[in-house]
């Protein structure tokens, strides 16, 4: 007999026909408060060998109906491995066809990062003496926001703030985080270490907790969008933005990372300050130096494909790297990662995946290293 269900951490999808294994008929769930959704990630049981057809009728309705295109829906037998299976939109329906070769199966939009191993990244991250864990307060939903702080603090040091997952869909991004901190606290890493001697990195590894355990795709419990609200966050809509906007004022910010995914294009970038209206020729010299050194770190990233200055109009302002960036005066980016594959350097088997995403987290300490030796140098 089959089964689906979604009761657990990051679950979304309703059933709406389980009669037929050819035509089993599902919706992805709307976030809390909100139009938004794209996000699933829901479990089978009971289909080993059997041919399934799994329609998501609602897709047409979705966030990023552009995001469907040549994409393909990700499988775990064991939450571990996740692998892609094919999948096709038509007639604004997700249609996903696959014959599982065990009894369960857990199908999703990426593969999920869970609140218990953001809890255990914590947990690990904070063994290194160079770690402080910081509670910066509670969510809607009473869950701990949590900031690391590595390295200490000194006068001639520059500060280094990295945030992900904003919106709580977009999982690769606390998997990106999951690289960076593996190599950043790698203590036999000598670019680790020299990073390390020269500035002290503030990094928020999941910014929306409670959107990440409801299964949200881009807003937190009371249906806000963080990334629209750096300009005005309160404690009763935006508590995540407040806080952190809070520790940043007393910390001041020397460069700026926000990690996110990327529904529709299928490569990974990263989108500056062009088109802000006060930014300087500096700043963007400086981002685009950045983005340079990326590619030259890893060729999974890119330079010629990314959002068109003047995309967000009057949100500019209220998006983080916009507001950090002016507020600041400094380099602020956000660094976009695909939910489909690097079409320049495909896999077919995984697409874009958690592996490859901690990998560009790694190697983002190379032009990390070489703003810091720029600003060394112009000193």
């Amino acid at each position: 007999m089959l089964k689906i269900s979604s009761g657990f951490d990051a679950g979304n999808i309703d059933v709406v026909s389980l009669e037929r294994a050819d035509d089993i008929q599902l919706k992805i769930r709307k976030d809390n408060n909100s139009e938004f959704f794209q996000w699933f990630h829901y479990r089978v049981q009971g289909a080993a060998d059997r041919a399934l057809r799994m329609r998501l009728t609602n897709a047409h309705e979705a966030a990023y109906v552009d995001g469907w295109d040549d994409y393909q829906t990700v499988a775990s037998y064991d939450r571990q491995q996740w692998f892609r299976v094919p999948t096709r939109y038509e007639k604004g329906e997700l249609v996903i066809e696959h014959q599982p070769e065990q009894d369960s199966i857990y199908y999703a939009y990426f593969a999920p990062y869970s609140y218990e191993r953001h809890l255990d990244l914590i947990g690990w991250a904070q063994q290194s003496p160079q770690v402080k864990v910081e509670a910066l307060g509670e969510t809607l939903d009473g869950r701990d926001l949590d900031l690391l702080q590595i390295g200490q603090p000194a006068s001639d040091k520059k500060v280094i703030w990295v945030i992900a997952r904003q919106h709580p869909g977009e999982t690769m991004a606390e998997w990106y985080i999951e690289g960076f901190l593996e190599r950043l606290l790698d203590m036999d890493d000598a670019q680790a270490s020299i990073l390390l001697e020269q500035a002290v990195f503030y990094v928020v590894p999941n910014m929306n907790p409670d959107g990440s355990v409801r299964g949200h795709l881009r807003t937190n419990a009371a249906g806000a969008n963080l990334n629209r609200e750096w300009q005005t966050p309160t404690a009763e809509n935006s508590p995540e933005v407040l806080l952190v906007r809070g520790r940043m004022e007393e910390t001041g910010v020397d460069l700026f990372l926000d990690i996110h995914g990327d529904e529709a294009l299928p490569c990974n970038f990263i989108a500056g300050q062009a088109g802000a209206p006060d930014v300087t020729d500096e700043i963007l010299k400086q981002e685009r130096e950045f983005e340079e050194d990326l590619l030259l770190a890893n060729p999974d990233f890119q330079l010629e494909r990314g959002y068109e200055p003047g995309k967000f109009g009057p949100e500019t302002m209220t998006i983080a790297a916009f507001w950090v960036g002016d507020q600041f005066s400094c380099p602020a980016m956000t660094l976009e990662m695909s939910f489909k594959d690097y079409d320049l350097r495909p896999n077919p088997a995984t697409g874009w995946s958690p592996e490859r995403s901690a990998k560009l987290g790694e190697s983002t300490l190379y032009p990390l290293a070489r703003w810091l030796k720029r600003r060394d140098e112009e000193a």
